[in-house]
C-alpha cells in the first residue's frame, strides 16, 4: 500500500484537480483523503454520498460550576487568553470562543469549581465516491487542532485501505506548510508538490520542499499552468535540477480544467486532451519514482 500526498506551498496551484485525477487513475479500489479540513472541496469533483458522520473532539474546554465558585477571581487573573469574564455581581463565566483549554484555571481555582471537558471542534466524514471511500472533515469556525483532525482522517483511511485491499491512498493536502500540511505529510511514501510559474509559486515550492526534506519524504514536482510564463517555468525546472528533486511533469494552462469542474469530473474523466495526457504521464512518473506498478483506470 502506497500513500501519495499532493501538496503546494500556496493555494490556487491546481492541487485538488490533480489529486482527483490521480485518484481516478489509480487501481480500484482507491482510498482518498481530503486533508484540507478548513476548506474541503475534493467532493466537488469526486462527488459521493456521505455514509458516516462523527464529531471531532479537538481539545478541552473549561467550565465553571456556579454552585462551587467563590468568585475569588484567581481564574481570571491567570487566564492568558482573556477567556474568563465576570459580570458585575455575578460569577465568572468562560467564553468558549476564547478558551484554549490549557487548564490553568482549573489548577489555580481554590474551590475546585473549574472542570475541563472535551470540546467538539468539528466533524469527520466518510463518503462513498465513484473511485472509492473518501475521508474528509470540517472544522467548526474557530475550531482547534486541524493537524489532529488530519491525522485522524489518515489513520481511518489506512484502516479502510487494509480492509478493502486498496493499493493506493491519495491525500489531497492543504495549502501552505503549517500544522495540517505537516500532519498530511508525515509518514507518506511520496509527496507531489504542485507549483506554478510565478515568483510566489517558486518561493512557496521551496518551503514545501524543505518540509519534505525535514520529514524524509521523497518528493517530485508538478509544474501546472506551465506555458503561462515560460521564463519562470524554466527557473522552476532549473531550481529542481539543482536540488535533485525530480520533475514529474508539466501541465499546460487549458480550459479542460474548467470544463471538467463544471461537469463535476476529474480532468482525466473529461476526454483525453493535452491536459489529461499530461496528467497521465505524471501519474506514471510518480509510480516510477515510487518503484511500483499500478494500472491506469480509464474513464470517459
Amino acid at each position: 500500500m502506497k500513500e501519495i500526498v499532493i501538496l503546494s506551498g500556496k493555494g490556487g496551484t491546481g492541487k485538488t484537480s490533480l489529486a482527483a485525477s490521480l485518484a481516478v487513475l489509480a487501481d480500484s479500489p482507491t482510498v482518498v483523503v481530503d486533508a484540507d479540513v478548513d476548506a474541503a472541496n475534493l467532493h466537488l469533483v469526486l462527488g459521493g454520498r456521505v455514509v458516516s458522520r462523527e464529531p471531532f473532539m479537538g481539545g478541552m474546554e473549561a467550565g465553571i460550576a456556579a454552585s462551587r465558585c467563590t468568585a475569588c477571581g484567581e481564574c481570571m487573573a491567570h487566564c492568558r487568553f482573556g477567556a474568563i469574564r465576570q459580570e458585575p455581581g455575578g460569577k465568572p463565566q468562560v467564553d468558549p470562543l476564547l478558551c484554549e483549554g490549557c487548564g490553568v484555571c482549573s489548577l489555580v481555582c481554590p474551590a475546585g469549581a473549574v472542570t475541563l471537558t472535551p470540546a467538539t471542534a468539528g466533524e469527520w466524514l466518510v463518503s462513498e465516491t465513484r473511485v472509492g471511500a473518501m475521508f474528509h472533515g470540517a472544522l467548526a469556525p474557530g475550531g482547534q487542532n486541524s493537524g489532529k483532525l488530519v491525522t485522524l482522517l489518515r489513520e481511518r483511511a489506512r484502516d479502510q485501505a487494509q480492509a478493502v485491499g486498496a493499493e493506493t491512498i491519495v491525500v489531497d493536502g492543504p495549502p501552505g506548510v503549517a500544522c495540517p500540511a505537516i500532519a498530511s505529510l508525515a509518514g507518506a511514501d511520496l509527496a507531489i508538490l504542485v507549483t506554478e510559474p510565478s515568483a510566489a509559486g517558486l518561493h512557496d515550492l521551496e518551503r514545501a520542499a524543505q518540509l519534505c526534506a525535514g520529514f524524509g519524504v521523497r518528493a517530485g514536482i508538478v509544474l501546472n499552468k506551465a506555458d503561462l510564463v515560460p521564463e519562470l517555468a524554466a527557473e522552476v525546472t532549473q531550481w529542481a535540477a539543482a536540488r535533485q528533486i525530480p520533475m514529474l511533469g508539466s501541465v499546460p494552462y487549458h480550459p479542460a480544467f474548467n470544463q471538467a469542474q463544471m461537469r463535476g469530473l476529474a480532468v482525466v474523466e473529461n476526454g483525453r486532451g493535452v491536459a489529461a495526457q499530461a496528467i497521465i504521464c505524471i501519474w506514471h512518473a510518480a509510480l516510477a519514482l515510487l518503484g511500483g506498478r499500478n494500472s491506469e483506470r480509464r474513464k470517459q
